[in-house]
């Protein structure tokens, strides 16, 4: 293996927790071949002890540390990435965060507005609520980049891998007034990885192959995530969405390949929408977005993105119906690449830096 060049030794120092499963192994490969970012640490209890290099397959002298040690660790650095369950999350993230450090958390511990919501969709009795109001919800193609604090600090909530999709399809045409906030439906489809690294039956090759089904109808953490960020837009842009309550249906389903997150949304036009002007709209709210491709429906595809962090989104209009769809890689734009996307951001670094290279996975 060869080594990527070495960044500059003061370059910020960026340690990832949980480094082992899906999106904390990717991250940390990124982080490892960034330009501008040095990895300082990996926790993993699964591969405390081994090398790094030996499970994650880049070069590096580093070894996995326990999870356990990654709330002292973390004070040794810049910046640290949580790939962790969200009631890890909501532990960690506010000693670093008081402590200085810039922390892009990967779980939904930092996601929803009232500290009640994570009892009800996350089982969670959240042991730091007031840190809520304080997280930047990090999807910067539609609420900004994300801003460190006087001391240098940042909690930054990286977006979920199926509101990452919703929101880039519907958000920009709700802010705009063309589309009623009431019975919008997501219809998505997820490949295994997003469930993330379990052993479970239901998740096994023989289990999955050549089929697909809903999983966690009604009841999907992302619901309320999606729901919130939605009327959120809406208020942002004031619109003639604005204030209004956003009503939402969202139907996961799992997919018989390992990556990428197809996301097809319904919604009602306002009077007199055309589907020129729902085009438009997308096309306009995304003229400068790094990493979001806007064509037509029906080349929005698992194929074009899977392997990047880029979005592709199209949409159309007829009648009464609003068909807005796009897809990305669950892993990267919906997980560690919007983590360094948003990390890139929080320095000063060029938004491409670490993601611009990555090639799609299929011709």
């Amino acid at each position: 293996m060869s080594r990527p060049p070495e960044p500059a030794q003061d370059a910020p120092s960026v340690g990832v927790v949980g480094a082992t499963g899906y999106s904390g192994a990717l991250a940390a490969r990124l982080v490892a071949a960034h330009p501008a970012f040095r990895l300082a640490f990996c926790t993993s209890d699964a591969a405390k002890g081994e090398k790094v290099a030996s499970r994650l397959g880049f070069p590096t002298d580093l070894a996995f540390v326990p999870n356990a040690e990654a709330a002292a660790r973390g004070l040794e650095v810049d910046a640290v990435l949580l790939a962790t369950p969200a009631e890890v999350s909501a532990r960690l993230a506010p000693a670093l965060v008081d402590a200085g450090k810039v922390v892009v958390d990967l779980s939904g511990a930092f996601r929803l507005e009232h500290a009640e919501d994570y009892v009800a969709w996350y089982g969670l009795a959240h042991p730091a609520p007031a840190r809520l109001a304080q997280a930047h919800y990090g999807l910067p193609e539609l609420f900004g980049p994300p801003k460190r604090a006087h001391d240098g600090s940042a909690l930054v909530a990286n977006p979920g891998c199926y509101p990452t999709a919703a929101l880039l399809s519907l958000a920009p045409l709700l802010r705009a007034g063309l589309i009623e906030p009431r019975g919008i439906i997501v219809d998505a489809k997820s490949g295994v990885t997003g469930a993330g690294r379990q052993a479970r039956e239901e998740y096994s090759f023989a289990e999955v192959d050549e089929d697909i089904h809903a999983y966690k109808v009604l009841s999907h953490q992302h619901a309320p995530e999606i729901a919130r960020h939605l009327a959120c837009a809406a208020r942002l842009a004031g619109g003639a969405g604005a204030g209004a309550e956003v009503a939402l249906t969202f139907t996961p389903h799992l997919l018989p390949v390992k990556r990428g997150i197809l996301s097809t949304a319904y919604a009602r036009p306002r009077p007199g929408v055309t589907s020129l002007a729902i085009a438009n709209c997308l096309a306009d709210a995304y003229k400068d977005a790094r990493f979001v491709d806007v064509t037509t429906p029906e080349k929005v595809s698992l194929g074009a993105v899977v392997g990047t962090n880029r979005v592709r989104v199209g949409a159309v209009a007829n009648g009464d119906v609003v068909v807005s769809i796009a897809s990305i890689d669950n892993l990267l734009k919906g997980a560690a690449g919007q983590a360094i996307q948003n990390l890139n951001l929080l320095f000063g670094v060029d938004e491409g830096a670490g993601l611009a290279q990555l090639q799609r996975l299929s011709p």
